[in-house]
């Protein structure tokens, strides 16, 4: 099952257990399961800690196998992958591996505490594509706490091997977790997160202890690239530097592949945001996670400190201020749209699109974006149908030329997407409007990918500060807004061209110009 280099990097790996492992499969006559069956045979190959038994359990599902400590006296592990853990999630098995082997895992002693303090039996299930980048996050996430707490289950399903379960279950978007039987979320989410959403007393003590810190010289809003290199900036600079945000690594976690950030010749969304928290990690920085931004209070005569209040309830307080809360994805805002996300509107074709193979889909937008998604899907699915608002495509001539050689693909320019149909549960359909003929138009589809461009974070910020007419924050040369002392930098400013190599850029940028109003103020 796996080649002579991946058994050698695994080998490596796998020399780091140092408790015994009981691998348990149920498996079927099918060939996913006779793969299944090569996977484990290598994997106890490499390891003489590492045994495989062939379970007969039928009420299981097939094919599927768990994770366990060979010695039950160390404390059950509840982890199951129900599917091949391969592509984005080798990296998943790996690490279930380790831990449930007794390598200790790299997140702060506070997050371990806390998993093991959670009281409650939790049967986590989560639903996932071997192509989605966002799910690796989830897995690893839930299978850590059933390492470290025997009360918590994790199993990770295949979608696309379980495809009677996905619909019967009204799975429209990976990935998607359900918590003993209910949907407890959808999308990625990270360790902190979800210990959030158990621990319902665990935003007040976080709001309590972020009023009483000290005041910042530098507060970086946002923790994409653009935060990331402001906050590394600051720091090497000697000063108080904190970051505030939602999730770090910002809209750069749902990149699917990064080939254009020089000196990394290629790779992906996900990895890059967790290079760019561990080199802000390496410096003396607050990183505050999970914090969404409500409000900007300027510094006055009477109160030398911009104050930052947060959706929490905390307020920060800081000398200087840097904006870097980038952009999201541009919705449509037709009706249907919001009623029926993750029930068949998508805006990730790489996540999701596994879970319409066989289906009817379409892409709204004829840029790059949309065209690429065009061309991805028209692999999986049956019929992409591509929608675009202007009288021609907007997307490179090679995309183009590819996008014309499938012949699963209708392109209808000049439409504009008037509602989004469904059933109530899930999307049946797509209306559109043919600006040419003024007719209406109806598609019969499963599946919706709006891939439309984005949208700049600063609805917190109108009346605050000087936007532009897209609501972008105009800044000068330096990063300079309309507030002294507040600065911003990357996808929610007017500089051109949103690109994670020019963000990061004026991040830097933004960060020496906040140093020099410090010393000069």
């Amino acid at each position: 099952m796996l080649d002579s280099t991946l058994k050698t990097q695994l080998k490596a790996y796998l020399e780091k257990v140092t408790q015994p492992i009981e691998l348990v499969a149920t498996l079927d006559n099918s060939d996913v399961s006779r793969d299944m069956r090569a996977l484990l045979d290598d994997i106890v190959s490499l390891s003489n800690q590492i045994t495989l038994t062939i379970s007969t359990d039928a009420t299981l599902r097939a094919p599927s196998f768990s994770i366990n400590r060979l010695h039950k006296e160390q404390g059950e592990v509840g982890i199951r992958f129900a599917g091949i853990p391969m592509g984005h999630e080798f990296t998943s098995l790996v690490l279930a591996l380790l831990q449930t082997g007794g390598h200790p895992p790299k997140v702060d002693t506070a997050v371990i505490e806390q998993i093991v303090q959670l009281d409650g039996d939790y049967q986590f299930e989560t639903y996932i594509s071997l192509t989605c980048q966002n799910c690796p996050e989830v897995v690893q996430s839930l299978n850590l706490m059933a390492v470290l707490n025997p009360r918590i289950r994790s199993v990770v399903i295949d979608g696309a091997l379980f495809q009677e379960e996905v619909e019967q279950r009204q799975v429209m978007a990976v990935p998607t977790i359900f918590l003993n039987g209910k949907v407890f979320d959808q999308g990625r989410l990270s360790i902190e997160e979800i210990l959030a959403k158990l621990d319902s007393g665990l935003e007040k003590r976080t709001a309590e202890k972020l009023d009483a810190s000290a005041s910042y010289d530098v507060l970086v809003v946002g923790g994409g690239p653009a935060g990331a290199a402001a906050a590394i900036y600051s720091a090497r600079k000697g000063i108080r530097t904190g970051v505030v945000g939602e999730r770090f690594g910002g809209q750069v976690l749902d990149t699917m592949s990064i080939e254009n950030f020089i000196s990394v010749t290629e790779t992906e969304g996900p990895k890059f945001a967790a290079a760019l928290e561990q080199h802000v990690k390496t410096y003396d920085v607050d990183i505050i996670n999970l914090q969404r931004a409500e409000k900007l209070i300027p510094a006055s005569a009477a109160n030398p400190l911009t104050e930052i209040k947060l959706a929490s309830g905390a307020t920060l307080k800081a000398k200087t201020v840097i904006i870097a809360t980038g952009a999201r994805w541009r919705e449509i805002n037709v009706p249907g749209e919001r009623e029926y996300r993750n029930h068949g509107v998508a805006y990730c074709p790489h996540c999701d699109g596994p879970l319409f193979k066989g289906k009817r889909v379409a892409v709204i937008g004829g840029g790059n974006s949309g065209v690429e998604a065009a061309i991805d899907l028209a692999g999986l699915v049956s019929h992409v149908t591509l929608l675009e608002f202007g009288a021609e495509l907007r997307a490179d001539e090679v995309l183009q030329r590819k996008l014309r050689s499938l012949t699963n693909v209708t392109v209808h320019t000049s439409a504009q997407t008037t509602e989004v149909k469904g059933d109530g549960k899930k999307v049946n359909g797509i209306d559109f409007k043919d600006l040419t003929s003024g007719e209406l138009k109806h598609v019969e589809l499963e599946g919706v990918f709006v891939q439309i461009g984005l949208v700049p974070n600063t609805e917190w910020l109108k009346g605050t500060l000087e936007l532009s007419r897209h609501g972008e924050i105009i800044v000068d040369a330096r990063g300079q807004t309309s507030l002294p002392g507040v600065f911003a930098a990357g996808d929610v400013t007017t500089v051109p061209f949103k690109q994670i190599v020019i963000a990061v850029g004026e991040g830097a940028k933004a960060a020496l110009s906040a140093f020099d109003h410090l010393i000069r103020s």
